[in-house]
């Protein structure tokens, strides 16, 4: 087990920041939100943690089983990362965190991640605009694939494919943040070729619909 010390506290608040509380914990909780990451795929999407304090993080959440970790075997010998069922229940716990945060002050020069502005859109989601923006759609990012599903009043978004989505945005990570930040419109990362939009018109337009309102209305 971590050799970090317990806060010795029986509240539930401290017993949980026993388990998550240490720098860099969350976070790699937050990266895992979406589905299984490799090491290497975790620590690029964490600027400024090292391989060993990221070793250690991982192995404290292992050992009190937030994190699964799963050996892919040969050829690959790898390990992947995956959040436990435990571990997921962190996620409205996560979203509203970030809501709350996103009051705060930026730091300078940082941008969001692809998993940041993809949960993003998570937590601004309306659940009053499930039925008008219903579908399955993907996000196609550089070398990732995400599929965002709404139904039921919620959206879900997960890594991968599927095979026939309603719409699909094809994107390059830096102009995604740039439309979403609105230094760029979409009608000119479209016109440019930055940007690809293919499905029906209709579910084409629900797509952007989702993909930019948290980021065209200021938190309360």
């Amino acid at each position: 087990m971590s050799s970090r010390r317990s806060y010795g506290d029986p509240c539930g608040v401290a017993r949980s920041l026993d388990v998550i509380g240490e720098r860099w914990a969350l976070l790699v909780v937050r990266d895992l939100l979406l589905g299984p990451k490799r090491f290497n795929d975790l620590l690029g999407g964490l600027p400024g943690v090292s391989p060993n304090v990221l070793s250690q993080r991982l192995r404290d959440l292992v050992d009190h089983g937030v994190v699964h970790r799963r050996d892919l075997g040969a050829p690959a010998r790898v390990h992947l990362y995956e959040l436990t069922e435990w571990g997921r229940e962190l996620e409205p716990v996560l979203l509203q965190l970030g809501r709350w945060g996103s009051q705060a002050p930026l730091p300078p020069d940082r941008e969001l991640g692809l998993d940041s502005l993809l949960l993003s859109i998570k937590a601004g989601f309306d659940p009053a605009r499930a039925d008008e923006l219903h579908g399955t759609y993907e996000f196609r990012v550089d070398a990732d694939t995400y599929v965002a599903e709404i139904a039921d009043g919620s959206v879900q978004i997960n890594r991968g494919s599927t095979g026939r989505p309603d719409a699909t945005l094809t994107i390059d990570i830096d102009t995604l943040r740039a439309v979403c930040a609105g230094r760029r419109t979409l009608a000119d990362a479209v016109r440019s070729g930055d940007l690809h939009l293919d499905g029906d018109q209709q579910a084409a337009t629900r797509l952007t619909d989702l993909l930019l309102a948290p980021f065209s209305t200021p938190p309360a």
